[in-house]
């Protein structure tokens, strides 16, 4: 029996619709920008920079740090981009 051919190769969700709805149900949930963190890879900050599809109102630069949606952006560090609900 000849070996199966692998899955087709689909491209990874973009960062910024992947988190849009993590952050969005997190506030319905009644979470604060201020109590996440978006913990990502150097690849997903990348290409969050550079999505077209995402208004500049909702990325800012400012004070050193970057945030999406009102919450900070830390990038480097892990193999996996993760929203983090942080401790208050």
């Amino acid at each position: 029996m000849p070996p199966r051919p692998p899955p087709p190769n689909t491209p990874p969700l973009p960062p910024g619709i992947k988190f849009r709805a993590a952050i969005e149900q997190a506030k319905a949930d009644g979470l604060e920008p201020a109590s996440m963190m978006l913990r990502l890879t150097m690849a997903d900050v990348s290409r969050l920079k550079r999505d077209r599809a995402i208004p500049a109102s909702e990325i800012s630069f400012a004070d050193g740090e970057m945030r999406y949606l009102g919450v900070k952006v830390v990038e480097g560090d892990v193999a996996t981009s993760a929203l983090v609900i942080l401790q208050t």
